[in-house]
C-alpha cells in the first residue's frame, strides 16, 4: 500500500517498525495521560516494545527529513488495523460521521430519496414531514442546481450530490429543480433537519394470515420500528411472519437481542460473547416477548451476517423457527466501537460470539477472506445444497436433535439455490443499460398526476394494469438497440414486467410498499416459503419505544457492534 512517501529514497527503513511504533506512540501517550494503575500495567509490559521504542528514538534523532507525523498516522493507522482481522477498522472523521449516521437512525439533510438513472438527480419521494415536503418538493422533480451550481448534465456523482445536500441541521441549502409541466426551474430554499433513516424495509401482509418483514440493517431504531409494525400486522391477521434478514450485514448487537427476545421463551439463550480480555457473558430471552407462538421463517444468504446471524443462530438452535435461503456470511465478531478526540476511532474486534449450542461461526481467515462469496459462487454452493462444507469437527446438536454447524455462518433449514430462471441474453443486456429503471422513470413521468392520487396498493394496481407495459417497453427496448432473441421475451417477461411495476410503484406516496409487494412475486425464497406454510410445516428441515428500566433486554451492551 502507498503510504504517501516517495519509497525509492528509504528502501533500507523497515516501515512495519513505523507501523508498530506509531501504534505504540498511540499506547505511551494514553500512558502519560493515564492513572497510575495504567502506568503500572506499562511497566510491566513495557519490555515487549523495547525494539519498537529503540526504532522510534532513532527515527526521532536521526531522520533526514522532518516528518509529517499527522500525515504518516492517518495514512498508517490502516495498516495496523489490518494487521489484526479482516473487521477491526480505523476510521477517520469523515468516514466515522457516515458509518454513525447509518446506524443511529438519523442524519440531517433535506428528506428526499433520489436515483440518477442518465444524469441527472430525480427525485423518487419525499419524506413524509420532512423539510424537502414543507416547502412542496415534489417526486418526479429533476434536481438542475444546488447553490447555484448547476449538477444535471455534467456527471456529478451520487455520492458528490449527497454531500452536497446532506449538512448540518438548521442550515439551509437552495434547489432548482425541474418541473415536468413548468418551462422555468422551481427555485427552493431547504433548512436542512434531522432525517429519520428506516431500518425496517417494509412490512405488509402477504395474504390473510401470512405477514412480511425485511430489515435491512440493526439501528438504533430497529426494536422500535418493528414493535410498531408489529402491531399494525397483527390488526390485519398476522398468524405466521416472515423475517427477511437477505442481505442484512448488521449492526448493534442489542438490537438483535430485542428482537431475538421477542421471539424466544424465558430462559432460552439469545447468544454469548467471549473474548481473550472479556469475560463470557450470556444473554437469555426475558420471556415477555409478544411473538413467542407465532411460527417464524428467517430468510437468509450469503450476504447476511453478524447481528443477522446472532438473531438466525438464536432462532435455529433453539428450534423456535425455520430458516430459509443460502448459506450466511460467516462473521462471528463482536466489534466495540473507540472514539478519539480528533471525531476519528476506531472499531475493534474485542470477542467472538457464540450460538446457543455453542457455535462460533466466524469462517476461518484466508488470504482470499474477501472472495469468499465468489468462491461460493465457483464451487457450487449457491445452487445445490450438497456443495455447502461441513466441517464434521464443528456439528452441534439441537434440543430437538437437529444437526448445525460452527465454522463458518448459518446453514439454513431449508435451502433453496439462486434462482436462474428467466435469465437470457435479452435480460442481461437490459440489466447492463438498467433499461426497467429508466423505463420506470419515463413512465413515472407521464402518470406523475395519477400516481399521487394512489392510496393504496389495489389503486396502484388498477393503474400499472391500464397501461400497456409490455408494448411500451419492446418498443423501448428496441429504440435502445436492445431486442430479444427467439423465444427470450417469453422467458424473460414476468421478471421485467414485475422489476418495471414495482421500480414504478416506488414512485408513489407508497414508496416501499408499492415495490415490495410485486418483487416478491418473482421471489423463489418467498415461494418455497409459501409451499411450507400450506404443508404446514413449520421446522421442516429439507438441508440441514420501552425504557431500559422497563426491559432488561434493552441494557444489553449499547455501543457494542456487529
Amino acid at each position: 500500500m502507498n503510504i504517501g512517501i516517495e519509497m525509492n529514497r528509504f528502501k533500507n527503513f523497515n516501515w512495519n517498525f513505523l507501523i508498530w511504533g506509531i501504534l505504540l506512540v498511540l499506547i505511551v501517550g494514553r500512558w502519560v495521560n493515564g492513572c497510575s494503575d495504567q502506568r503500572k500495567e506499562y511497566a510491566v509490559n513495557t519490555h515487549k516494545w523495547d525494539k519498537l521504542l529503540l526504532v522510534l528514538n532513532q527515527i526521532e534523532k536521526n531522520y533526514v527529513d522532518s516528518i509529517n507525523y499527522k500525515e504518516i498516522v492517518e495514512k498508517t493507522l490502516p495498516m495496523v488495523m489490518e494487521n489484526l482481522d479482516p473487521h477491526s477498522v480505523y476510521l477517520p472523521p469523515q468516514e466515522l460521521e457516515v458509518a454513525e449516521e447509518s446506524l443511529e437512525g438519523n442524519f440531517s439533510g433535506i428528506g428526499v430519496q433520489f436515483n440518477v438513472p442518465n444524469d441527472t438527480a430525480i427525485i423518487i419521494s419525499v419524506i413524509p414531514g420532512g423539510p424537502s415536503e414543507r416547502v412542496g418538493i415534489l417526486s418526479g422533480d429533476r434536481i438542475v442546481k444546488v447553490n447555484g451550481k448547476t449538477v444535471a448534465g455534467v456527471k456529478v456523482n451520487q455520492d458528490s450530490l449527497v454531500k452536497m445536500l446532506k449538512g448540518p441541521q438548521g442550515t439551509k441549502v437552495k434547489i432548482d429543480v425541474k418541473r415536468n409541466e413548468l418551462d422555468e426551474l422551481v427555485p427552493f430554499t431547504i433548512t436542512r433537519d434531522k432525517i429519520p433513516v428506516k431500518s425496517l424495509d417494509v412490512a405488509f401482509m402477504i395474504n390473510d394470515s401470512l405477514g412480511y418483514m425485511k430489515l435491512s440493517k440493526f439501528t438504533r431504531t430497529s426494536y422500535q420500528e418493528f414493535v410498531k409494525a408489529v402491531e399494525d400486522l397483527k390488526s390485519q391477521g398476522l398468524e405466521e411472519l416472515i423475517f427477511d434478514l437477505r442481505d442484512n450485514t448488521g449492526g448493534y448487537l442489542d438490537q438483535a437481542l430485542l428482537l431475538s427476545n421477542e421471539f424466544l421463551s424465558e430462559g432460552e439463550l439469545i447468544v454469548y460473547m467471549e473474548g481473550n480480555h472479556r469475560k463470557r457473558q450470556d444473554f437469555f430471552a426475558d420471556g415477555r416477548g409478544v411473538l413467542q407462538d407465532i411460527p417464524l421463517y428467517v430468510l437468509i444468504n450469503e450476504n447476511s451476517a453478524s447481528s443477522s446471524e446472532i438473531f438466525a443462530g438464536a432462532i435455529q438452535d433453539n428450534d423456535r423457527g425455520t430458516i430459509v435461503g443460502r448459506r450466511s456470511f460467516g462473521k462471528g465478531l463482536v466489534q466495540e466501537p473507540i472514539y478519539f478526540t480528533d471525531k476519528s476511532g476506531i472499531r475493534l474486534t474485542v470477542a467472538r460470539f457464540y450460538t446457543p449450542t455453542g457455535r462460533c461461526i466466524q469462517k476461518p481467515y484466508s488470504d482470499d477472506y474477501q472472495y469468499d462469496i465468489w468462491e461460493r459462487y465457483k464451487h457450487g454452493e449457491m445452487i445445490v445444497a450438497d456443495s455447502i462444507k461441513k466441517n464434521d469437527s464443528l456439528r452441534f446438536v439441537t434440543p430437538k436433535g437437529k444437526a448445525v454447524y460452527g465454522g463458518g455462518g448459518i446453514i439454513p433449514d431449508v435451502f433453496v439455490p439462486l434462482d436462474t430462471t428467466g435469465v437470457t441474453d435479452f435480460l442481461i443486456a437490459v440489466n447492463r443499460k438498467s433499461l426497467q429503471v429508466k423505463f420506470s422513470n419515463e413512465l413515472a413521468d407521464r402518470y406523475r398526476a395519477r400516481l399521487r392520487a394512489v392510496k393504496s396498493f389495489a389503486d396502484l394496481e388498477r393503474l400499472v394494469e391500464s397501461i400497456d407495459l409490455e408494448t411500451e417497453f419492446l418498443e423501448y427496448a428496441r429504440q435502445n438497440n436492445v431486442t430479444p432473441g427467439p423465444g427470450q421475451w417469453k422467458e424473460s417477461r414476468d421478471i421485467v414486467l414485475t422489476q418495471i411495476k414495482g421500480l414504478f410503484g416506488r414512485y408513489s406516496v407508497l414508496d416501499d410498499n408499492g415495490f415490495y409487494p410485486y418483487m416478491l412475486r418473482i421471489d423463489n425464497v418467498i415461494e418455497k416459503v409459501e409451499d411450507l406454510t400450506r404443508s404446514g410445516d413449520e421446522n421442516g428441515e429439507e438441508n440441514g419505544e420501552e425504557s431500559e428500566a422497563s426491559n432488561p433486554t434493552a441494557s444489553y451492551i449499547k455501543n457494542e457492534y456487529e
